[in-house]
């Protein structure tokens, strides 16, 4: 049996619906050795601001529970060095290139946008308003309605392609913001990015990291993500893209039964550097064990 794996995101036709995360993919070029990246529905870079960027002190990584807390801060290479030395080769290896973008300020997110307009070879743009390991207390545009709003308002307006708002699960009501995002304009949602968490050495009674908060993936985070995708997909009529401790083909389908009309891929690929393109072909093999022909067809089937 045959299964037609591409989905329509109302604004871009992806092959298939897994995407690699932004942050733990790198820039995709890190992960050519492993997997065939015209393999994915898309690759997400790694965030970029207007200039390269160091990122917070280290510690910067600890494992927890079931799960990965990172305070990296969003280190990069700025965007004119991602031109020169990066998209070149993204291209040429046939990628379906997202690029995730960042700003301290509206400004910034506005260079950025306009900068990578004049680029070739871009698919789409996912506006990162809600890191919570940048500033120590967790501080993004997502956390309120009004903020969410008129940054993506503005950075709708100055694109040139297609802009997802990529959404924190830090929040009361996960709702009332994937509704501002969409009210702005934008064309679809992403959704969980971290939760702010913490760890301690009982030994040294210091904090971990060296941020002392930073944001947890993995695992841990997946029934809480899943909750918050299936909320925002069932009140908004823009796309939905969900992740939150993706592992396998079975977890990414959990995500497009409750409403996600594709993934991302995160964490699971430090475990395995080829996860995504695993889990490309495990949604593969459930859809045939089930007899369905199409992956779209799965998608906000649950019953409750």
């Amino acid at each position: 049996m045959t299964v037609d794996l591409a989905v329509d995101l109302g604004f871009l036709k992806l092959r298939n619906p897994v995407l690699a995360a932004s942050g733990t993919f790198g820039y995709g070029t890190e992960f050519a050795p492993f997997l065939d990246l015209s393999s994915l529905g898309g690759i997400v870079v790694k965030g970029l601001y207007y200039g390269p960027r160091e990122g917070n002190p280290p510690p910067r990584l600890v494992e927890t529970a079931s799960g990965l807390l990172n305070a990296i801060g969003l280190q990069g290479i700025g965007v004119e060095a991602f031109a020169a030395e990066i998209l070149p080769e993204l291209r040429r290896r046939g990628a379906e290139v997202w690029v995730n973008v960042c700003g301290e300020d509206e400004d910034e997110y506005l260079r950025v946008i306009s900068f990578l307009d004049g680029l070739d070879g871009i698919a789409a743009y996912e506006l990162n308003i809600s890191c919570p390991n940048v500033r120590r207390n967790g501080l993004c545009p997502a956390l309120r309605p009004d903020w969410t709003y008129d940054l993506v308002r503005a950075a709708k307006e100055r694109s040139r392609r297609p802009l997802v708002a990529k959404l924190s699960p830090n929040v009361t009501d996960i709702v009332e913001i994937a509704r501002a995002a969409e009210r702005a304009g934008a064309d679809g949602l992403s959704l969980v990015n971290t939760f702010l968490a913490m760890a301690v050495d009982p030994e040294t009674r210091r904090p971990r990291l060296g941020n002392v908060f930073g944001g947890l993936s993995g695992p841990a985070i997946k029934p809480i993500a899943l909750r918050m995708v299936y909320q925002a997909a069932s009140a908004v009529r823009v796309p939905v893209i969900g992740m939150g401790g993706i592992m396998s083909g079975r977890d990414a389908v959990e995500f497009l039964i409750a409403g996600a009309r594709a993934v991302e891929v995160g964490t699971a690929n430090f475990v395995d550097p080829a996860a995504a393109a695993r889990i490309v072909r495990e949604i593969e093999a459930f859809c045939r064990e089930k007899g369905i022909a199409r992956v779209s067809d799965l998608v906000g089937t649950i019953t409750i």
